[in-house]
């Protein structure tokens, strides 16, 4: 006897899985089932397709002609911070640029000072608020990563925070060490980067990865080679932030180095987009951030995608530059500005953001983790299409439903 049956579904939104993140015109095939349905035993798929008599289950629930995906990724996001920072969009409005902020103390800066006079449970039940509200859009997977602490103690606390984060809550997680992401007041950025080359031994026990800034007026594309070889050699996989403001070169030195993400991007040369397609790094592009910085020029997911690139989504939430926990508002920006196809977008947002933070996620294969999405919509496109809200029905974790979104009230 199984566990659960799902039916009644009106489209099964089936992503392909496969050994690499899928490329160029790989990213616009979708398998679509209509009038489907779901079979779940232990927590794992047994059975997904068109509708069958064929199988009996002890509990059986009707999608009433819903859409089913799997749950969504965020291979992104910087969800371990104190404290805000809304009064910087006066900022903004009066024209000032994200580096001239963080000059001024600002920006990731100010962050570091919240973060550092948090204590671990304040961090902790902040970042718990958002994981919610990130499980209830349909995230099931996230990628979180320190970057605001840039001593050891509170780099140490922010990644504690994460695995704890991880051990609460029905999500697999992936934790990154950020270490270099801004350079400390009075501090020289190659004395800071040592100490932060020197926190990775300790940093390994609680993260899966390590990143680094790279950009005018943090860290140089010599000195973030100098990070990733050292990181590499401890044993962990790198991710980069480049070329988010400016050309420096960072996806190539992300591909040189065997990176298995570049993220940002907005900058990325004509011969960066033209290498990606021969790489294994996938390119995690964060829309929601040129959005919300009021910039015109997004990222070229076009030039990736039709260059044979594989590309990914994430929200990069962080409290200065993209305040969301709604990876669907992203699917919309993505339709809008990175000019990306449905089909383009899910892929996206499932197995080439799975990908990007490997993790076996983001597919509905027979033996895969029952990780899905009932989702009150009519089809695939209308999620990037109605923008700005929560379509997220009910979310199920290993077959067990943890998330419904009340009906309506009369």
């Amino acid at each position: 006897m199984n566990d659960l049956i799902i039916t009644n579904i009106k489209s099964l939104i089936l992503p392909k899985k496969s050994e690499h993140a899928l490329k160029g015109k790989e990213m616009d095939e979708l398998t679509i089932i209509d009038d489907a349905m779901i079979v779940i035993k232990d927590g794992k798929m047994v059975y997904r397709g068109p509708k069958t008599e064929g199988y009996q289950a002890s509990e059986t629930i009707d999608a009433h002609d819903k859409i089913v995906s799997p749950a969504l990724i965020e291979p992104h996001t910087h969800v371990v911070h104190g404290g805000s920072r809304e009064h910087e969009m006066t900022l903004k409005r009066q024209g000032m640029d994200y580096l001239s902020i963080l000059e001024k103390g600002g920006g990731i800066l100010n962050t570091v000072e919240s973060t550092r006079q948090a204590s671990f449970d304040e961090l902790y039940n902040k970042a718990a608020t958002n994981i919610t509200r990130m499980i209830q859009h349909g995230v099931l997977t996230v990628e979180s990563k320190s970057g605001y602490g840039l001593d050891r103690d509170n780099e140490l606390k922010q990644l504690k925070v994460s695995r704890k984060l991880e051990d609460n809550f029905p999500i697999l997680m992936r934790h990154t060490f950020l270490g270099p992401h801004a350079i400390p007041k009075g501090k020289d950025s190659d004395v800071f980067l040592d100490e932060m080359i020197d926190l990775l031994d300790e940093a390994k026990d609680y993260a899966d990865f390590a990143d680094i800034f790279t950009e005018t007026g943090v860290f140089s594309v010599e000195q973030s080679k100098k990070y990733m070889e050292a990181a590499k050699d401890k044993g962990f996989k790198v991710k980069i932030h480049a070329d988010e403001i400016d050309p420096l070169g960072g996806l190539e030195l992300a591909i040189d180095q065997g990176a298995i993400s570049a993220d940002h991007l907005v900058a990325a040369s004509e011969a960066g987009k033209q290498q990606l397609a021969e790489s294994d790094t996938v390119a995690v592009l964060l829309p929601g951030t040129t959005f919300y910085l009021g910039k015109n020029d997004f990222a070229d997911a076009r030039g990736m995608i039709d260059n044979g690139g594989a590309v990914a989504l994430a929200t990069d939430y962080n409290p200065g530059s993209c305040v969301t926990d709604n990876l669907q508002m992203i699917m919309a920006i993505a339709a809008l500005k990175l000019k990306m196809t449905p089909n383009e977008i899910w892929n996206a947002v499932t197995v080439n953001a799975a990908h990007a933070i490997d993790a076996d996620r983001g597919t509905l294969e027979v033996g895969d983790n029952a990780n899905l999405v009932i989702w009150d919509a009519p089809n695939h496109e209308y999620i990037p299409y109605h923008y700005g809200v929560n379509h997220a029905y009910q979310v199920f974790a290993d077959g067990k439903l943890i998330f419904e979104r009340p009906g309506l009230m009369i």
